[in-house]
């Protein structure tokens, strides 16, 4: 009878084990990873969503989006504002939102440590790609964000059109390194005319790059945005340089009820983006 029993508990801590997993794995997952930074001396966060079948037992992988968030936002801002991890139920996808701070996604001119260009480069998507079972390369990696992480989104795509397939913004702050009016834009890009300032201007890093090289772009704005002329601009300067791209205006204004709509529309534009350049395997 002990025997008896003892196999019965044994069997029964199996079925709990498998239920565990099979929930687990059969749901969108949270995880939060902290990365310590040598090139800002920080521990950073960076929040990961895991989508349905992602577990110990898989070999699938999977393509990843990055997702920034903007100023005065944090590595939470997208899933503490929207309801992007609904959005994500019938995506093969993994998200990853990093925390940027207010450093414009860039190293800084005036803070030595305030590296967030080269720490989302050079050491968390090193990271995120040593941790999870993501598709490495190009072809399985997009990137986007709004606002500040708009801004920050073109650009990686415009400097690093080898590390990303697609790059997608939403209500970007365009005009980020040509203006004087904010105290964390002047703490990035120092005075008017310092290289800083040239070297994140993203229509002048897109004079020089080869347009046949660069990600899939695309961005939108609300019609009723402050940033809309920014856009706008932007939008002509690509046209005047021959870069492929597609914009959008949408009605809406610089907040979280536009930026949550419009992520529901550029998730699965991303998807496809990424699918096309390499299947999930």
């Amino acid at each position: 009878m002990k025997r008896l029993r003892l196999l019965l508990l044994v069997l029964t801590l199996i079925a709990a084990g498998f239920v565990f997993y099979y929930r687990r794995t059969n749901t969108i997952r949270v995880e939060t990873v902290w990365l310590q930074s040598r090139v800002t001396g920080r521990l950073l966060p960076y929040n990961v969503i895991l989508p349905r079948g992602y577990g110990p037992f898989h070999r699938a992988r999977y393509p990843v989006l990055y997702l920034l968030h903007g100023h005065g936002g944090d590595y939470s801002s997208w899933i503490a504002n929207t309801n992007l991890t609904t959005y994500m139920n019938e995506l093969n996808l993994i998200v990853v939102m990093p925390e940027g701070q207010d450093g414009w996604y860039t190293d800084s001119a005036t803070v030595p440590a305030n590296k967030f260009e080269t720490f989302i480069v050079n050491e968390m998507i090193p990271d995120v790609e040593s941790r999870f079972r993501v598709i490495p390369g190009r072809s399985g990696r997009a990137i986007a964000g709004y606002s500040m992480g708009g801004y920050g989104a073109l650009k990686f795509g415009l400097k690093y059109p080898q590390l990303f397939i697609f790059a997608g913004s939403m209500s970007g702050a365009f005009d980020a390194s040509r203006r004087t009016d904010n105290a964390s834009i002047m703490q990035t890009f120092g005075p008017l005319n310092s290289p800083v300032r040239d070297a994140n201007d993203l229509t002048k890093i897109a004079t020089e790059v080869r347009p046949s090289s660069l990600p899939r772009l695309y961005f939108d704005c609300g019609t009723d945005d402050p940033w809309l002329a920014a856009n706008r601009e932007l939008h002509t300067d690509f046209q005047r340089l021959g870069i492929e791209h597609e914009y959008r205006e949408q009605p809406g204004n610089h907040d979280w009820g536009y930026w949550d709509r419009r992520i529901r529309e550029l998730l699965p534009v991303a998807a496809a983006a990424m699918s096309a350049g390499h299947a999930i395997h």
